[in-house]
C-alpha cells in the first residue's frame, strides 16, 4: 500500500475517531480532528508530513 493511502486512512480515522470521542465523552475530543485538519493544511504547502518520516522509518513504500 502506497504511503499516501495509509496516510490518508489515519487522518480518517484519527477524524472520525475525534468526532464519535466528543460525542461519547467530551467536546475537547474535538481538537483532535481540529489537529488533524490543521497538518493536513499546512502540509499542502509546506510538503511536510510528520506521518510521511514515520512511514519513511519504517521503510513502507
Amino acid at each position: 500500500m502506497k504511503r499516501e493511502y495509509i496516510i490518508r486512512i489515519v487522518a480518517g480515522t484519527l477524524v472520525l475517531t475525534g468526532t464519535i470521542l466528543a460525542y461519547l465523552v467530551s467536546a475537547g475530543w474535538l481538537l483532535l480532528p481540529a489537529f488533524v485538519a490543521i497538518n493536513l493544511i499546512q502540509s499542502s504547502f509546506t510538503k511536510f508530513c510528520p506521518l510521511e518520516l514515520i512511514l519513511k522509518k519504517l521503510n513502507i513504500k
